[in-house]
């Protein structure tokens, strides 16, 4: 897969769960995709949420590893 085309699968990943942040009033940021490891910034109600490494994790992460299946980690840069 190109760079071009992670890029692509990572955003398509992230238009599908925006959704999902929205309703609970935050949304995602990407930040930059290094390799295998895609930086992101949760935003808005995300930012203070209590479970925001479990909606990164299995919510964010998931979904990402769906559309690009050699991504590894993602991480939250606050």
């Amino acid at each position: 897969m190109t760079a071009q085309e992670t890029l692509n699968n990572v955003e398509k990943a992230l238009e599908e769960i925006r959704p999902f942040l929205m309703n609970d009033g935050g949304n995602i940021k990407l930040l930059s995709i290094e390799d295998t490891i895609v930086k992101v910034q949760l935003e808005g109600a995300c930012t203070g949420c209590s479970v925001n490494q479990m909606t990164l994790k299995n919510g964010v992460e998931a979904t990402i590893k769906k559309y690009a299946p050699h991504i590894v980690e993602v991480i939250n840069v606050a």
